[in-house]
């Protein structure tokens, strides 16, 4: 499959690079067509790697992966434009604000959520909120985590969650609870702030939730 990874940054190279290895053709995209680092990585990426401008690598791919900091998600989306209308759009952002140092608040929260304000802001997008929960390493390689553990998804869009739980289970996911529309992107983001404690208790980043029934 043709998949976009919408962010240059340590989450977007580690997505980007582990569905490279799964046999994807993945495009890295960036504010410049000239991004040194999403340059850099499509070099050392092998074949079926490229990189490119937001809008050129989304306009290519059949799937769009959004990995980039929340606070610059809609911006992003937007410079992506049309490369994204009717496609799947997994969003593994999240609403954090820096700006009163650490540890972050949420600038969207209780009523509202960062996935349904991109929902909102593209409607024709099929919008697919998962992987929020975990660091990137975990993301795309759960057996990181001893045991089985668990990953929530939700999205107003079945056959949306349907193509994204099988790239989910091919990063290894055994376990994905579907919560439902969009909306429930308010729970999985407003988990954030006890992730970040935990973090800060545990003293790494290497851990993830199970949902025991």
């Amino acid at each position: 499959m043709k998949i976009a990874v919408l962010g240059t940054g340590m989450v977007g190279k580690t997505i980007a690079t582990r569905l490279i290895h799964l046999g994807h053709h993945v495009g890295l995209g960036a504010r410049s067509a000239t991004n040194e680092a999403a340059a850099t990585w499509a070099a050392k990426g092998g074949e079926g790697a490229s990189a490119g401008t937001f809008h050129d690598v989304a306009a290519e791919a059949e799937m769009v992966f959004l990995a980039v900091k929340g606070d610059v998600a809609e911006a992003v989306l937007k410079s992506a434009g049309d490369g994204i209308a009717g496609k799947v759009v997994v969003d593994i952002t999240n609403p954090l604000d820096f700006s009163k140092g650490m540890p972050p608040t949420l600038f969207v929260g209780n009523d509202d959520s960062l996935g349904e304000t991109l929902q909102r802001a593209f409607p024709t997008a099929k919008i697919v909120k998962t992987l929020n929960i975990v660091n990137a390493d975990v993301m795309v390689n759960p057996s990181l985590v001893p045991g089985e553990s668990s990953m929530l998804m939700c999205g107003d869009d079945d056959g949306a969650k349907q193509a994204v739980g099988e790239v989910l289970a091919a990063f290894g996911w055994t376990d994905v609870i579907d919560l439902g529309g969009i909306a429930q992107a308010r729970a999985t983001e407003a988990y954030l702030p006890l992730w970040l404690r935990l973090w800060g208790a545990l003293k790494t980043p290497n851990f993830n939730i199970k949902v025991v029934r």
